[in-house]
């Protein structure tokens, strides 16, 4: 795929990148990324998918932009509040780069309809409920689709990225089991947030997605398949582990 020149001076200053090129970002172009959930995550994750070129996304989220959000999630703004999430995030796409390809989807993500939904070359979650990135991983796997999940509460993030639906690589079922099918998970309103951590872990989930997207084309290291990176804002620190392919588990341990 060849840019035309107003891509190319868009993005001059990811093509002198070695390890990215102009073979890596003519595949960010190509590549279709879901991203589940526009919160504290899913909002700055946007922000530099777009800026990174990705050529087609697909929005899910069935909220409204409350005042509470802005102190974090800053592509909405005073205007939004009120509106959907997803149509909010789709005007700041059209304003930030009008030769993306977006497709929004305002319907709340279920078990029941998360196949459905879920389309692309990768699904990002930065969804806030146990119940919900379950869902989701589970239509990752059902749908041969790479997953990488985030979270982030206070000053902690962490960040997988799963592979499950090929033998011998976990899912993210492997990594928190089978407990947390129900909608526990404490919120930031009760236990509060840092924006500026949301921004970090956002910005750090954008940076992996373009590494898995370009495993193959261009050269920017190790895609951490099946590994968690937990990001310490107070430290601060970074560190990592390995998730192993639970065989007795329900979503992917009938495959390898």
């Amino acid at each position: 795929m060849a840019l035309p020149p107003d891509r190319l001076e868009r993005f001059a200053r990811h093509i002198v990148i070695p390890e990215l090129g102009g073979a890596g970002q003519a595949a960010l172009a190509e590549r279709h990324v879901t991203l589940v959930g526009l919160g504290g995550i899913g909002s700055p994750a946007l922000q530099y998918l777009a800026g990174a070129g990705i050529g087609r996304l697909t929005l899910i989220d069935d909220g409204a932009v409350e005042l509470s959000n802005l102190q974090r999630q800053t592509i909405y703004t005073e205007r939004d509040i009120g509106h959907g999430k997803a149509v909010a995030a789709h005007r700041w796409l059209a304003n930030f780069d009008a030769a993306l390809k977006v497709a929004i989807n305002d319907t709340r993500l279920t078990p029941a309809n998360a196949a459905e939904l879920l389309a692309g070359d990768l699904v990002l979650d930065g969804t806030d409920t146990f119940a919900t990135r379950l869902a989701v991983a589970d239509a990752c796997v059902a749908n041969s689709i790479p997953l990488l999940s985030a979270a982030v509460g206070r000053f902690q993030g962490q960040i997988g990225a799963f592979r499950g639906h090929l033998p011998g690589e976990p899912c993210y079922r492997c990594f928190v089991g089978d407990a947390f099918d129900v909608e526990d998970c404490d919120s930031c309103a009760e236990d509060g947030m840092l924006g500026a951590m949301a921004g970090t872990v956002g910005s750090f989930a954008a940076l992996h997605a373009i590494k898995l997207l370009v495993e193959g084309t261009a050269a920017l290291g190790d895609p951490q398949w099946g590994r968690v990176q937990l990001l310490d804002g107070l430290v601060p620190s970074l560190r990592s582990f390995a998730i192993a392919k639970d065989p007795a588990c329900r979503t992917c341990g009938s495959i390898g």
